[in-house]
């Protein structure tokens, strides 16, 4: 047989005569013992090009999605990535890979925690449950790293004529972001007992975990290296240039990666040139108006009409760190679970107009700082969103007399 192995069409009919074994309900194992013995090695880009000729033979999308989960561990430590390209720092392949690392990490320690709860009893349960409700809030960020796959990368596939495997990918996506939304809700009950809890481990809150972490492999192993092979620097950039729209997940990448023989100026000298900012009262450039805010005192967040944090001021002296990773995040799931009703409770109170601002300070390592929470909206009164504005009062609070001549500190 060995005769057969570099055979690209060799393979391609053995893998797909294994994959439709599993179709007809043959056990992961003895199908998995029957590819090492026959298959020891085989290319990522056939594994692409046989899901795709199955789908295009007649098997249904849906199928191949039950199938999905099973051919992926099948396949798992078979796949050869000897001839895959090397990844510079911070390309948009980098970046998706180095937010796996923090979803594999976060997958690990909730699964642990979910498999220890059993043990917790009174207090030490309830403070389990808020830890592991934190991580689910944080898993949920899995939906832009899937959206950044969905709405910029997917259309690159489906122009060479991959489609088949896409909509596969893009329906356990949807699986995954269900299972999630599924576990938030019940950890959201109130009264968990341990019991319920228990249940729905084995039947929502796990298999959530496993999808996710599952995900990057399959991502890992078939689908960047393959990207890697199709697209070109181009293609890449112009995803790059709108990813931030998106936003990263559990990740804000430290460099930004820009291709060699690109003339086009780098993305933030193309954002400063975008034009005057034109208000009633006056205008600016976008390069004037970030310069602006980031030189006001404060530290500023703003939340838009659909609960999604937009932005944040990067002032040098910020009194609550921010980074990339919460853009587009909804504003629940930035703060810790045992807040989270007090964050619901503002935004209906804004949206319904009950209220307009909600102050609240507090004493954080020897300093007063003020927060307070003020809705934003149109001339009409429709409600565009909130602005978070944090400040450091401490020295202010401490101001005696007058100063009316100029001091420099």
């Amino acid at each position: 047989m060995s005769e057969h192995l570099d055979n690209s069409k060799f393979r391609k009919a053995k893998l797909k005569e294994l994959i439709l074994k599993l179709h007809h309900g043959e056990s992961q194992e003895s199908v998995r013992q029957e590819l090492l013995v026959s298959l020891s090695n085989i290319p990522y880009g056939e594994v692409i090009e046989v899901e795709q000729e199955l789908i295009e033979e007649g098997l249904p999308e849906e199928e191949v999605l039950d199938l999905c989960d099973a051919h992926s561990a099948v396949l798992h430590g078979t796949v050869d990535l000897s001839a895959s390209k090397t990844i510079p720092d911070g390309h948009p392949v980098d970046v998706l890979l180095e937010e796996n690392k923090a979803l594999k990490r976060l997958s690990d320690n909730t699964t642990e925690e979910l498999l220890a709860i059993k043990y917790r009893k009174g207090q030490d349960y309830e403070n389990a449950v808020l830890k592991i409700r934190g991580s689910f809030n944080q898993l949920m960020d899995v939906d832009k790293h899937y959206q950044r796959k969905e709405y910029l990368i997917f259309p690159y596939l489906e122009k060479v004529g991959v489609t088949g495997p896409p909509k596969v990918m893009w329906g356990k996506h949807d699986e995954i972001r269900d299972l999630i939304k599924g576990s938030i809700e019940i950890l959201l009950t109130p009264d968990l007992t341990k019991e319920d809890l228990l249940v729905s481990s084995e039947i929502i809150l796990l298999p959530a975990l496993k999808g996710v972490y599952e995900m990057t492999i399959k991502e890992e192993e078939i689908l960047f290296p393959m990207l890697m092979d199709t697209l070109a620097d181009g293609d890449w950039y112009e995803i790059q240039k709108q990813s931030l729209e998106i936003g990263y997940c559990l990740y804000d990448p430290a460099v930004e990666w820009k291709p060699e023989g690109i003339e086009e100026e780098d993305i933030n000298a193309m954002q400063k040139e975008g034009g005057n900012v034109q208000l009633p009262t006056g205008g600016f450039t976008a390069e004037e108006l970030l310069a602006i805010l980031n030189t006001l005192p404060v530290d500023m967040t703003f939340v838009d009409r659909n609960d999604k944090v937009k932005y944040f001021s990067q002032s040098s002296d910020r009194i609550f760190q921010r980074n990339r990773a919460i853009l587009n995040r909804d504003v629940r799931h930035c703060h810790p679970p045992a807040s989270a009703h007090i964050v619901d409770k503002i935004l209906d109170d804004f949206k319904s107009g009950r209220q307009t601002r909600a102050p609240f300070w507090i004493n954080m390592k020897g300093k007063m700082i003020h927060i307070e929470y003020f809705a934003l909206r149109n001339d009409a009164g429709e409600y565009l969103g909130t602005l978070e504005v944090s400040q450091d009062l401490t020295g202010y609070r401490a101001l005696e007399g007058e100063q009316r001549i100029l001091s420099y500190k």
